[in-house]
């Protein structure tokens, strides 16, 4: 059976080896969030904090910081999940082989919650200023907490069946926030508390909110899968977690995990509203300041005991990449169910996850046609944009299976390759203008608003994509150092772009893609890229993907060597070119402190705590 517990799970991996205490004083202001970071990138142990500057309560951090330790937390429940999803996908297969699925009915019955009267979260009480004040990066704008269930139910349909339970960042201090009061609740378009929030400013009531923090890890990832709205994560985490979930139901309040070691009770405030931020995101840049939601907290509870688990995000990869790879894990065999079709998607968490997503669909239509194009993979593409989280996509590239049904979808720069050697500029972009994107993606035209582009790629390889640059290419003034990214790919260093008009084509931009003509030196390069530092983007696959997909948005970024219109469909008939450099209006990307680095780093020296590790 899973955990019951936090505590359970602490003491589990300290048996097993997988992780290490810190008993020294480190500070939650920037230096712990540090820690985390730099043993995540070493591929270290989780870690307990038991000495936080300024708090009683111990921190646990980098608890999902490897995949292979997020399999050994659900090692007990997760091969009868999988066989849930077989059965799911495929429901004769229970009646074809009934040994293999016998205990399948009965773990189905832990996705319904128990009720009890009473649990050990309610055993203390304390206040916001009282709990761990986590500041992850230097502009940060107060403390948050960065692994929080935040629960909320439909007014209209009240009940566990129809809650949600997401992770929407919660910021405790700063800001206008009234200390121990209030506290900021920022969540993205798209989220299940939405629909939530909606009914209650209909109704014109405020908006109760409950937010849980620790309890058994299968909380933490039932708040960060992607389910429907008829699929409550409550039900979700039963499953995983091997046990039904008991659920403390105090007159007044929302329901909450008996076993959590913390829980914010309170309420949206439907006539308040505060800037919320800065904060260092998982794009690699600050989120900034913008007006959200404001939570009235009524109560603050906690076990004793508790736990505070934390993490911290910035440039991929980071602790959720791993929550990433394991709900692809978990959710990748669904995929064809929810979209018919559709056989594969990625989204790629080195360009920050949503601006970059690649898909794999059929492509059945006139099988008889002598010429194969892109076609049931526009009809895809659509599905794919119109579904959840999906729909945040802002680059979809989608690729016919019948091509190469070998090709790996997590092998990224294979992925680039097989699309590069197919694509049509003329025939196969295809944009949706005026659109939203990623609440976290300032690369477009305004908060919550760019734009996004399907590349959909089918048939034959129609050229040879080159490696190296050829002598004879010469570049425009202003333009130079050019390197070769992946197999197709430039990146040239272009001019600082110290003015940017939305709409508008850049002086720049136009003069460059002027400069060539078609054929020629450039247009051997499919793609051709134009940032800020070329040498740094062509250093890895990684770079690459972080600068060209976090810093361009389609419909104003992209450009074309001799350029075409025809019946309101652009192309062009040479590379296309995305201007990819920072703009003004970009958030600015995160930087680690000096000082707190080196303070780190003395944590790894010989008879230091982290010593093997770093």
């Amino acid at each position: 059976m899973g955990y019951r517990n936090l505590l359970e799970c602490v003491k589990d991996l300290e048996i097993h080896g997988h992780l290490r205490r810190v008993d020294c004083e480190v500070d939650p202001e920037l230096e712990i969030g540090a820690i985390q970071r730099k043993v995540f990138q070493a591929g270290g142990p989780a870690l307990l904090f038991t000495r936080v500057k300024g708090c009683r309560f111990p921190m646990l951090g980098n608890l999902f910081g490897t995949l292979q330790r997020t399999h050994f937390l659900f090692r007990d429940t997760l091969e009868m999940l999988r066989k849930l999803v077989e059965v799911k996908t495929n429901p004769s297969a229970f009646f074809c082989n009934p040994l293999r699925y016998a205990g399948v009915p009965l773990r189905a019955a832990h996705i319904f919650p128990k009720t009890v009267r009473k649990g050990p979260v309610t055993t203390n009480r304390t206040t916001v200023s009282h709990l761990p004040q986590l500041k992850s990066w230097p502009d940060d704008g107060g403390a948050f907490i960065t692994l929080p269930q935040v629960y909320t139910e439909s007014l209209q349909r009240p009940g566990w069946r129809f809650s949600n339970l997401g992770m929407y960042r919660i910021q405790l201090s700063g800001g206008c926030y009234r200390q121990n009061e209030e506290a900021g609740i920022h969540y993205q378009l798209h989220r299940g508390i939405g629909p939530h929030h909606a009914e209650a400013i209909d109704q014109g009531v405020p908006l109760r909110v409950n937010i849980f923090i620790g309890g058994p890890p299968c909380m933490t990832v039932a708040a960060v899968m992607p389910l429907p709205e008829s699929c409550p994560e409550l039900g979700f985490a039963g499953l995983l977690g091997g046990r039904r979930l008991e659920m403390v139901h105090l007159p007044g309040h929302l329901p909450f995990p008996a076993e959590a070691d913390f829980c914010i009770t309170g309420f949206i405030d439907p006539d308040r509203m505060l800037p919320e931020g800065p904060f260092g995101d998982h794009l690699g840049y600050y989120s900034l300041q913008h007006d959200f939601p404001v939570l009235r907290v009524e109560n603050v509870f906690h076990r004793d005991g508790a736990i505070w688990p934390f993490t911290t995000v910035g440039r991929p990869p980071q602790e959720d990449s791993v929550f990433g790879a394991f709900i692809h894990e978990l959710t990748g065999p669904l995929i064809p169910e929810v979209l018919r079709g559709v056989k594969a998607v990625h989204a790629v968490d080195a360009a920050g996850v949503h601006p970059l997503l690649l898909a794999v669909g059929q492509e059945r239509y006139v099988p008889y046609s002598p010429v194969r194009r892109p076609q049931e993979l526009l009809t895809l593409a659509s599905g794919i944009l119109g579904q959840g989280q999906l729909s945040l996509a802002k680059y979809l590239m989608i690729v016919a299976q019948e091509d190469n049904p070998a090709l790996d979808i997590q092998d990224v720069g294979g992925f680039f390759r097989h699309v590069l050697e197919r694509v049509d500029w003329r025939r196969d972009l295809h944009f949706h203008t005026c659109t939203t994107i990623d609440t976290l993606d300032y690369s477009g035209s305004g908060f919550n608003e760019g734009s996004k582009v399907i590349i959909a790629a089918a048939g034959k390889p129609v050229r040879k994509l080159p490696t190296e640059i050829p002598s004879d290419l010469r570049l425009p003034a202003g333009f130079g150092d050019p390197r070769v990214c992946l197999p197709g790919i430039l990146s040239i260093k272009g001019p600082s772009c110290h003015e940017y008009q939305e709409g508008g084509a850049r002086d720049d931009m136009s003069a460059f893609c002027g400069y060539f003509e078609s054929p020629g030196p450039a247009t051997g390069f499919p793609l051709v890229v134009i940032v800020d530092d070329s040498r740094f983007v062509a250093e890895n696959l990684n770079n690459f993907l972080w600068v060209t997909f976090t810093r361009s948005n389609p419909a104003s970024d992209i450009y074309g060597i001799d350029p075409i219109v025809q019946s309101k469909h652009w192309g062009c008939r040479g590379s296309l070119v995305i201007d990819a450099r920072s703009k003004p209006h970009h958030a600015p990307p995160l930087v680690d402190d000096p000082a707190i680095e080196q303070r780190v780093n003395a944590l790894g020296a010989p008879g230091g705590p982290l010593h093997g590790i770093i």
